[in-house]
């Protein structure tokens, strides 16, 4: 793998909680299975209660994916696939999450009909995929982002010092090999003590996994997609790669920061 700004600015926020593991993952080759099995957290089982691992999809049969993990632990894992390469680097990071969110697949699975998820599966997916998770001492700025009101969130003064934002859905990292304007993640936005945002990153980290699989393995948090906050990642100071300022007139893009509809219901700001 190449780490040259081909690929990843070690620069840029959004690449912070992953560049440990993709340093050492740097090398000649896109890294297999084994070497990523390297890295995982010692120990870390399913609820199923079988050890996690990554192994070549072409080894598996097509008996569900989340269905499999649960039962054997075995990530079916895509040769020289990004996506595939991002979802194991989460795992690495947000073990706990990545259990608990497993479980309440295989959990609900029999609850299935006409080939359906459900609400809870559609939500637990979006965030899988998209998810970030948003820190901030201040209600009234997330309540602002749960509005849509995105002058006032990104442009109020408060950004920059009253929030932290850690991306946990392996399709967004994707997405940042090759970053656009319209990028929008889902969002759980979560009200915390002052305290916990003037840890260190890995403080914060640790607490974050243990404490949101907790809350979702007891059915709170994430139930339903509107349980999830949509996100423009464009308007987070800092986070456009671009040359374009994120000033005033970089908000007026409604393509991007689209306006709320009149009939929206904001999802739910939560205390940790």
């Amino acid at each position: 793998m190449n780490l040259s700004s081909e690929h990843f600015d070690p620069d840029m926020p959004y690449w912070q909680d992953y560049l440990p593991y993709l340093e050492q993952l740097a090398g000649t080759g896109f890294p297999g299975c084994g070497q990523l099995n390297g890295l995982m957290k010692p120990g870390l089982r399913s609820h199923g209660g079988h050890a996690i691992r990554f192994v070549p999809s072409e080894q598996l049969d097509d008996d569900g994916y989340e269905h499999r993990i649960y039962t054997t632990g075995q990530v079916s894992t895509r040769k020289d696939n990004w996506h595939d390469l991002f979802n194991a680097l989460v795992w690495m990071r947000f073990p706990g999450l990545k259990v608990a969110m497993n479980a309440l697949h295989y959990q609900a699975i029999p609850d299935q009909t006409d080939g359906r998820r459900g609400p809870l599966r559609d939500a637990l997916t979006l965030f899988d995929e998209c998810g970030v998770i948003v820190l901030s001492d201040s209600a009234e700025l997330l309540n602002q982002l749960a509005q849509r009101r995105w002058h006032d969130a990104f442009l109020g003064g408060k950004f920059s010092t009253s929030v932290q934002i850690f991306i946990c859905g392996h399709a967004m990292l994707e997405k940042y090999l090759s970053p656009y304007k319209s990028m929008t993640a889902k969002a759980l936005l979560l009200h915390v003590d002052p305290a916990l945002l003037e840890g260190t990153r890995h403080e914060m980290l640790r607490h974050i996994d243990q404490a949101i699989s907790a809350r979702i393995m007891r059915g709170e948090l994430i139930n339903t997609p509107p349980s999830l906050a949509p996100l423009p990642l464009a308007g987070i100071p800092g986070w456009w790669p671009r040359d374009e300022q994120q000033e005033s007139g970089f908000y007026t893009d409604q393509q991007v920061f689209r306006p709320a509809p009149r009939t929206l219901v904001p999802a739910l700001v939560n205390d940790l």
